[in-house]
């Protein structure tokens, strides 16, 4: 039996029971998971396969989170500590490893590629990816781009549906409908935004929920807050911060996590799967009471509202992890498409703070892509009857 269905077994035998020894089996299942990825690495190098072990998507059950159930421990607690400084969060001589997001994805990536020549070859069929793209903003169409350019790098068939701006509401229903019938096509994804004259709700909702890959239909929402449920998909980006801190080995139980942003593509599914991980979750918004403060207080800090350099070093406590999803275009004359982007946080003062951070570009975004595939996948897998 693999670490991972350890694991889950463990967490299942301890659904009611939040003792130090249901926490012990979880931690011990997550170890025998951990030696069983390293040992099946430790193959793959005396195969020759590659000089550096490639590191696998982790299961959907891993993602998702042990499920304890929320029982309080009346032993009082230890003190925390002593605070974090005041003083405006200055350097205090960390420089925090560079989480490498590029890296992660490529791995993932190949492991895809190797489970869909195996699909080719055992049903003689593979996934497909379709697309609606609305209008002509250059952020949509680079998206886009990096999408279909990803599903050829792992052998997804990849469809597009492009229309114009000014084109009706139900020209795009038609063609998620027409994906919908569509026995080769797999996964849906609209992309966001859509147009202002558009009611999105009803577009999103129009998606087949059984190819709901970008996991924003109501019942996939509605599930993964549901802890007792299991959603068919994870929504991308969120499944993508997860996925950088399990592969880092960072802590998630028990730790003070703040989402900064609460929008239903990063911010509401993250802050829902940490809390799947027994994280202790703070959301920040726009209406948000000192926001400093309260992000200077966590362990983990994930920002994703979309405003370049929002979060300074002083927001930051000695030693944070952070993951930084903004993707916010800064003119630059001297890049060729006179832009670049930049995260929300200011990566010059966070990295003397941080002791791990995201780097914009090429963090979140290539392992975004990469769970979008892995979603592809699974849901053919699932119509193929070749789930795991």
């Amino acid at each position: 039996m693999g670490g991972a269905a350890v694991a889950v077994l463990a967490a299942s035998a301890t659904r009611h029971n939040r003792s130090p020894l249901a926490y012990l089996l979880y931690r011990v299942a997550r170890g025998l998971h951990d030696a069983s990825a390293a040992a099946a690495a430790a193959e793959e190098d005396k195969a020759g396969a590659r000089s550096r072990s490639r590191r696998r998507r982790s299961s959907s059950s891993l993602l998702l989170g042990p499920d304890f159930s929320d029982t309080w421990d009346p032993t009082p607690r230890a003190a925390s500590g002593t605070p974090p400084p005041r003083d405006g969060g200055g350097d205090y001589g960390y420089t925090a490893t560079i989480i490498d997001g590029k890296s992660i994805a490529e791995d993932i990536r190949l492991h895809i590629a190797e489970e869909v020549r195996q699909m080719k070859s055992a049903v003689g069929h593979v996934p497909g990816l379709a697309v609606v793209l609305v209008g002509d903003r250059r952020d949509s169409e680079s998206y886009v781009r990096y999408k279909t350019k990803g599903c050829e790098e792992v052998g997804i068939k990849s469809l597009l549906a492009k229309f114009p701006g000014n084109c009706t509401e139900d020209e795009v229903i038609d063609s998620v409908s027409r994906f919908n019938e569509d026995p080769s096509v797999h996964g849906i994804l609209v992309q966001l935004p859509l147009p202002q004259h558009m009611d999105e709700e009803r577009i999103l909702s129009a998606i087949s929920l059984e190819k709901d890959v970008d996991g924003f239909h109501p019942l996939n929402v509605g599930n993964l807050a549901l802890r007792s449920r299991k959603p068919l998909f994870l929504p991308c980006a969120a499944k993508a911060c997860i996925e950088l801190l399990l592969q880092s080995g960072i802590e998630l139980m028990g730790k003070h996590a703040t989402v900064i942003g609460r929008s239903k593509v990063v911010g509401l599914p993250t802050s829902l799967l940490l809390q799947r991980h027994h994280a202790t979750v703070s959301v920040i918004h726009a209406f948000t009471t000192n926001p400093e403060a309260i992000t200077r207080e966590s362990d983990i800090v994930i920002s994703a509202a979309g405003v370049a350099n929002l979060v300074r070093g002083s927001w930051l406590k000695q030693g944070a992890v952070v993951i930084d999803v903004g993707t916010n275009p800064i003119e630059d004359p001297t890049s060729d498409y006179g832009y670049r982007l930049t995260g929300d946080v200011c990566f010059e003062e966070a990295v003397k703070v941080a002791s791990a951070i995201t780097p914009v570009p090429g963090g979140v975004g290539p392992v975004t892509i990469a769970m979008l595939l892995g979603n592809t996948l699974d849901s053919a897998k699932r119509v193929y009857g070749l789930n795991d």
